[in-house]
């Protein structure tokens, strides 16, 4: 293990939570934010322990079943030891199954999984570079499509309005709500520790002082979600509970009133929009003879009939913002709020106006709300892969435990391939994904699991084959996203823990004797590809004739500033000023509120229009609470949970659930007790916080706590220090996206009794004798 550095000065370097700049003092590593930045996250406090905290993965392993009988389907995944291995004997082996694999079966038997979220660094992209050696060495593997946190809306809103990307993006700024807005509909809220965090980093945290101003100005903001944090003090918002999921029952209701007083834009949906009339029918129940109205909506959502017909009243006056979070549409029919909420807007008729109409994810990441720059970032060619095969990302556990059944997406029938061999670098399923348990069943049925990590997370458990690599700080790379205009040069602060490599070195070793180095290299160390891949925006500077160091120089001063383009509302915007010339991306250029083609699919979870679909999941009388499973504010996911930060926030070792006092005073629960939380799938641990925060009937527990078995041995172990995963249905939202479901559940609670177990999420496996 390295010793840390007495005294250095202070250097640029960059996370997904924000620029700072950091060294090294009396042997421990000093970190501050970013000057620039007015409100930085406190998640940079997770540096300051992480580098050589005992999590951390000195040397490579092995499971000692796969070493000692071969590669095959194992139960022992996840409670087998392991046995330390030097690097050149474990490339060599690893090498070997790959070839194996590759020959018996092609690169249709490999999934290469990653989630992206390891670095800020463009270079050092875990997701990047694993793709990049899979395409490389070995023709291709079978990849995932679409996030869990944008599973449904990235495919249901290219069908209503256009690309996910395009109008989340590239729509409705925070200067144009600080300009313009007169009511904020925040439809699942806008937490800021959602918005702390931008793939490739944010140099300026800007969400809870536009609201500040915007509020200042006037702007009025209503919460409306079952969290009153969901929104910052500095909104002065209105906090209106809803009954989780249920916000597409309450944008009916308010649609209802709109058609029926009046107030809805007629002229905006016949010039602007197709297939109202056939909405029309269902809203008015002429279709089925349901109204659709504020008192049918009432008792869904738990909203008084009166004010949701109040609330669409509000919304008919001034300009008016629809903005809906990630978080609605992880869940069972995830892509009707997500589509009804364009339509509400539609009706209000103020879709492509600055700061109105319809803003998908604003505040659900650091880059909505943001302009794009206008010089390209640096990024990793990935390649060319020459397999087909692919899932929607959270549909890993179907395509394992079922190779070859078929499954419905986006109009397609397809087959799960017939996975031997997953190669898992830049992620930790065991946080992301849902049913734990199911899903340590579905890793026990492959060939081989390998998995690139910095620190003893449950999936390095699960592995076969563990390498350890670098973290972020331990390495150089360039810090950079296109909504953000500051390039940030990411100075090495450390020396690699242990025997800890650089994804990339492990990738180059391995192609190397795979016999496709030059392929995967080109020919470049890590040095080599950063000065390569700057070039790119350093010609493109050039030519806008604006400033454009080389390399040294920049790397020197430790940031770039870059130029951004104009605010002009995207292709939403120019679609509102010019609709002919300027249609939208859908089949009928205009915004679609009716869709042949959706309903062409036949999908009964999905229909043509949006609509009400009750929940398969509601409370009863086993299960008499909704678990919303949010993210965390501690952290990023689950990333350095161990940090400093993370591990200060938490009670008794364990994540904080909090819940409604009177839930807790019907189960005789109290403030820091230790709670059982259940249901059929399985159980945790967490500790309790009452607060009039969250509305009666729910309890919040954000993902993001390592898994962590009370015995590794059992089937449906209990989870001692907070995972919610182990509670949440591994189900698709519906046949049309099959995105995570992941944000709601139900479930029980009450005190733990029991002796309380122990932590043993950071501690690292005892390496095991070699026979």
């Amino acid at each position: 293990m390295s010793e840390a550095p007495e005294k250095t000065a202070l250097r640029n370097h960059s996370a997904h939570w924000g620029v700072f700049r950091a060294g090294w003092a009396d042997g421990r590593l000093v970190v501050q934010p970013h000057p620039g930045d007015p409100d930085p996250s406190p998640i940079l406090g997770n540096f300051a322990d992480a580098l050589h905290h005992r999590a951390r993965i000195a040397r490579p392993m092995v499971r000692r079943g796969w070493l000692e009988r071969g590669p095959g389907p194992d139960r022992r995944r996840g409670r087998d030891e392991f046995v330390e291995m030097g690097w050149d004997e474990v490339l060599d082996l690893l090498a070997g199954e790959l070839r194996r694999v590759k020959e018996a079966y092609g690169p249709e038997a490999v999934f290469g999984g990653s989630y992206g979220w390891s670095s800020a660094g463009r270079f050092h992209h875990a997701q990047s570079q694993v793709h990049r050696f899979l395409n490389t060495t070995l023709g291709g593997y079978v990849r995932s499509v679409n996030s869990y946190s944008a599973g449904a809306s990235a495919v249901i809103m290219p069908h209503f309005i256009g690309p996910f990307d395009a109008v989340a993006r590239r729509g409705v700024t925070w200067t144009q709500v600080v300009a313009h807005t007169d009511t904020v509909l925040a439809f699942g809220g806008m937490a800021l520790k959602n918005s702390a965090v931008a793939s490739g980093g944010v140099s300026k945290h800007i969400e809870r002082d536009s609201m500040r101003r915007a509020q200042a100005r006037g702007t009025r903001f209503i919460n409306i979600s079952p969290l009153r944090s969901d929104l910052p003090e500095e909104a002065g918002a209105e906090w209106l509970p809803v009954v989780p999921g249920t916000d597409t029952a309450l944008m009916l209701g308010m649609a209802h009133t709109l058609v029926a007083e009046g107030l809805h834009d007629t002229d905006f949906l016949g010039r602007f929009c197709v297939g109202f009339p056939r909405f029309e029918r269902y809203l008015t129940g002429a279709e089925d003879g349901q109204p659709k109205d504020a008192d049918w909506a009432a008792p869904i959502c738990g909203v008084a009939a009166e004010t949701i017909r109040a609330l669409a009243r509000r919304a008919a006056q001034g300009r008016t913002l629809v903005a809906m979070a990630h978080a609605l549409q992880r869940a069972e029919h995830g892509e009707q709020p997500v589509w009804m909420g364009a339509v509400l807007a539609a009706m209000l008729g103020q879709i492509g106006l600055p700061g109105g109409g319809y803003a998908y994810a604003l505040g659900a990441l650091a880059h909505y709300g943001r302009q794009q720059n206008a010089v390209p970032i640096p990024t990793l060619p990935q390649g060319t892969n020459g397999v087909k095969n692919f899932i929607p990302v959270a549909r890993i556990s179907d395509m394992l435990l079922n190779p070859g059944a078929p499954f419905d997406y986006n109009g397609k029938r397809m087959n799960y391939a017939d996975i031997k061999l997953v190669y898992w670098a830049g992620g930790n399923p065991f946080h992301h994904h849902q049913d734990l348990n199911r899903l340590r069943e579905a890793f026990a049925r492959v060939d081989t699991l390998v998995v690139h990590e910095t620190a003893w997370t449950a999936t390095a458990r699960h592995a076969d084959i563990v390498l350890p690599c670098t973290m972020t700080l331990e390495r150089e790379d360039i810090g950079a996203a296109a909504t953000d205009p500051l390039m940030v040069a990411m100075h090495r602060l450390a020396e690699p823990f242990g025997e800890a490599r650089d994804d990339y070195a492990i990738f180059a070793e391995l192609s190397r004797r795979l016999g496709a180095e030059e392929a995967f290299t080109e020919g470049r160390d890590a040095a080599g590809w950063l000065r390569h891949l700057y070039e790119r925006t350093q010609k493109a500077l050039e030519a806008k004739g604006l400033p454009a160091p080389d390399f040294d120089t920049f790397f020197r001063e430790g940031e770039l500033a870059v130029p951004q383009e104009e605010d002009d509302g995207g292709i939403v915007g120019r679609f509102r000023r010019d609709p002919d010339g300027a249609p939208l991306p859908t089949p009928s250029g205009k915004l679609e509120i009716f869709s042949e083609t959706v309903a062409g699919f036949g999908y009964d979870d999905c229909p043509g229009h949006p609509a009400w679909l009750p929940p398969v999941e509601v409370p009863d009388a086993r299960h008499g609470l909704r678990l919303v499973a949010n993210q965390p504010y501690t952290k990023l996911h689950s990333q350095l949970d161990f940090g400093a930060y993370s591990a200060g926030e938490k009670r008794r070792g364990r994540e904080v659930a909090r819940m409604n006092p009177a839930d807790a005073a019907a189960r005789g629960i109290a403030e820091g007790d230790i709670l059982r939380l259940f249901n059929e799938r399985g159980a945790c641990l967490a500790s309790a916080a009452l607060t009039e925060d969250v509305m009666p009937g729910v309890v919040q527990l954000p993902t993001g706590a390592w898994y962590d078995p009370a015995d590794a041995s059992d089937d449906r172990p209990l989870c001692v220090h907070g995972n919610p995963n182990v509670l949440t249905r591994d189900v698709g939202t519906s046949r049309l996206a099959q995105g995570c479901t992941g944000q709601l559940t139900v479930v029980e609670v009450e005190r733990f009794e029991g002796n309380l177990p122990p932590i043993q999420a950071f501690e690292p496996p005892v390496p095991a004798l070699r026979a």
